[in-house]
């Protein structure tokens, strides 16, 4: 009994499971022959994909959060 509310707890916090699939992805990124990185739920753009691949994420986090302020 301990067992299974353990794995139900567990399946609450990890949330749904999704399968890392073509069409599943977040952002995608072109590196030749021009450079580009798009976020695909927010239609966010950069053209420096070096600093997007090196955690400079910021700009993606403000679109995101400004794409779901709407929902909550």
């Amino acid at each position: 009994m301990q067992l299974e509310q353990h794995q139900e707890k567990l399946a609450e916090l990890k949330g749904p499971n999704q399968s890392a699939e073509w069409g599943n992805q977040i952002r995608s990124y072109v590196l030749h022959p021009y450079k580009q990185v798009k976020d695909l739920r927010t239609r966010h753009e950069s053209s420096d994909p070096d600093a997007v691949l090196d955690g400079d994420l910021d700009d993606f986090i403000t679109a995101y959060l400004e794409s779901t302020e709407n929902e909550l």
